[in-house]
Formats: structure tokens, C-alpha cells, sequence
């Protein structure tokens, strides 16, 4: 996406494949900013740039340090995130920070809507560390206190486990939105569940009712109305659309 926007815009875009190449493409640089780069720089990198290299985080170092920090501050019920600019050293996400910018938490906001508001916020925060080099200000230690890992997400973990609380799922199935998503397995096929309520009405884990036309899922605690999900093979659609199609009888499970 990047090296599409670039093209279109007339900027100079490279594609380096080894780190002999990333050095020559730096050696003037005064700065190096790395967003979403998913691996370490080695120290010979680090040390080109007049200014080191920076990163953008999207989180509130050190909470949430590595792969998936979005989704992870999703999953644990956060009430915060935010962006971090930081210099890069040989840690992971380790570094002395220059700006962070704070981002409460609606309950009921998804990964994909994160995404893009810390999107917004840290073009801030990249100014602000910018600003902060140009006047010779240093950035401040990091703390080590507080630190979480964010692994990195699998599959495996998405799946959906309704012995949990109504919450809990929430908070796993808005995390795990839309990549790699959610998901569950009815009648030996697997679904993708991508949105969903928490209702005021119970019934047993796992089970599936439907009442007025809307289905829901019990849970260990609130049972929870699903708007829309994604059958293998096809296209999202609304929970109403797939009820007409899957005939889903009462009593019937997920998982």
C-alpha cells in the first residue's frame, strides 16, 4: 500500500532485500522512522542515520511491547492506548521515548477502528519527536516497569471458546477483527464471527437460539446476539441473511 501511494505521488520508493542495501540507502539520512517493520535492525543500521532511527508503536510503552499491540490492549479490556515514538536500540521496543500520545477506548471499538484513529495520532506524535531532535532535546529513558509482550497473534487462539463470559469473548472477537478473525465451527464448517452484542438474556454455552429473526450464543454469563459473520468460502453477511440459509434449529451448537 505504501509503495502504491508513493508511485502515485511521484516519491522515490525502495524495496531493500538485504541489510548491505538498507545501509547504502541510509548513509545520508538524518533520521529513520520504521512503522510496523516486524523485525529488529541490527546495530550497524541503527548507528547510520546523524539522528538514530525511530519507531512509531502503537501503544503506550512499555505496555504492550512487540507484534500486536493494538490487539492485545483490545483483548485485556484496556481503557487506554495510544502511539509511542521512541529511538530504536537493539531490545525489542526498548528504546528511549520522544512522544507519546493517549487514545481512550470506547467498550465497544475493534481493532480495525484503532487502527485508524492511532493512525491519526501518530502523525502527531512523529511531529512532535521530530521537533523534539531539531531542538536538541534527548528523549527519556524507557521504563521497564509495567512492561507487557504483545505475541504476535495465531490462528489457533482466535478460535472462540463460549465457557468464557460474554465479555471476555467481546473483548477477543473486537481484538481479533477482521485479520485473522474470530471464529468458531458450526456443523464441521468454520465461521468467522465479526460483530457482535451482549444481550440481557441467558442460556447454555455454546448453544444457539434464535428469537425475532436475531441469533444468539450462550455464553457462561449474558448470551450475545451476533450481527454479522463470514461462512467459509463466502462473502460477510448479516446474521439474519445466514439464519435463512443454515436453518439453525434451537439447541443447535458453536464450537
Amino acid at each position: 500500500m505504501i509503495s502504491e501511494w508513493a508511485r502515485e505521488n511521484n516519491i522515490p520508493c525502495s524495496k531493500p532485500e538485504s541489510v548491505t542495501e538498507t545501509g547504502s540507502l541510509i548513509k545520508s539520512a538524518d533520521v529513520l522512522l520504521t512503522i510496523g517493520y516486524g523485525v529488529l535492525l541490527p546495530e550497524e543500521i541503527l548507528t547510520i542515520p546523524a539522528h538514530g532511527c525511530l519507531n512509531l508503536h502503537f501503544s503506550l510503552l512499555p505496555r504492550w511491547r512487540g507484534a500486536a499491540p493494538v490487539q492485545r490492549a483490545i483483548e485485556a479490556g484496556d481503557s487506554v492506548s495510544g502511539v509511542t515514538v521512541f529511538q530504536l536500540d537493539p531490545g525489542m521496543d526498548t528504546g528511549p521515548i520522544y512522544s507519546m500520545k493517549r487514545f481512550a477506548l470506547d467498550a465497544d471499538i475493534t481493532s480495525d477502528e484503532l487502527f485508524s484513529e492511532l493512525g491519526v495520532l501518530g502523525v502527531e506524535a512523529v511531529s512532535d519527536a521530530l521537533t523534539a531532535i531539531m531542538n536538541g532535546v534527548r528523549p527519556e529513558p524507557q521504563k521497564s516497569d509495567g512492561a507487557t509482550r504483545a505475541q504476535k497473534i495465531s490462528k489457533e487462539e482466535c478460535e472462540i471458546n463460549w465457557e468464557l463470559d460474554a465479555a471476555t469473548i467481546s473483548q477477543k472477537i473486537r481484538a481479533f477483527t477482521s485479520v485473522p478473525g474470530a471464529w468458531t465451527r458450526f456443523r464441521g464448517e468454520t465461521l468467522k464471527i465479526d460483530s457482535i452484542a451482549i444481550s440481557q438474556v441467558r442460556f447454555e454455552a455454546g448453544s444457539l437460539h434464535v428469537l425475532n429473526k436475531e441469533l444468539f450464543v450462550g455464553t457462561s454469563s449474558d448470551a450475545i446476539s451476533i450481527g454479522f459473520l463470514t461462512p467459509a468460502g463466502k462473502s460477510r453477511m448479516d446474521a439474519k441473511s445466514w439464519l435463512n440459509g443454515a436453518r439453525v434449529t434451537d439447541g443447535e451448537f458453536f464450537g
